[in-house]
């Protein structure tokens, strides 16, 4: 079985797609609005989207340099970008009211940190060495 080798170009358009809409929706959301309901709920939108199209590079360059078993595949390398946007965004969200402290970035950080290493144990768990056509016709 061919495996094609995943490279940062398979991201790029998705990349460059959520750093454009996700930094430009939020520069349009500071010059252009009042800090109404709809105008804090883009805020949390396009923040998600801009960061997370920020750290995909990133995360990328890490689950590479830094190889597990099995190897991160693209919904991995997906869903920690996706991580990192929630996070920092949440983290905006929360200092708009001013309840932003060490405890709750350290527990933000430790409960984030803590799903992705069960979500990653479960998969390790179900992983399956892919099979090739050879070792079947034997």
């Amino acid at each position: 079985m061919d495996t094609q080798k995943i490279t940062f170009r398979n991201y790029l358009p998705s990349v460059l797609t959520l750093i454009i809409f996700g930094w430009g929706g939020l520069a349009a959301l500071f010059y252009f609005s009042l800090p109404l309901v709809w105008s804090r709920w883009g805020f949390y939108v396009f923040g998600i989207m801009a960061l997370t199209g920020t750290a995909m590079p990133i995360v990328y360059f890490l689950n590479h340099r830094f190889t597990s078993d099995p190897p991160a595949e693209s919904n991995i390398l997906v869903r920690q970008s996706i991580w990192v946007g929630v996070y920092f965004a949440t983290l905006a969200w929360l200092q708009l009211g001013r309840l932003v402290t060490i405890f709750i970035i350290l527990g933000l950080a430790g409960g984030l940190i803590a799903t992705e290493y069960f979500i990653r144990l479960r998969e390790k768990a179900n992983w399956k060495q892919p099979t090739t056509s050879d070792d079947n016709a034997s």
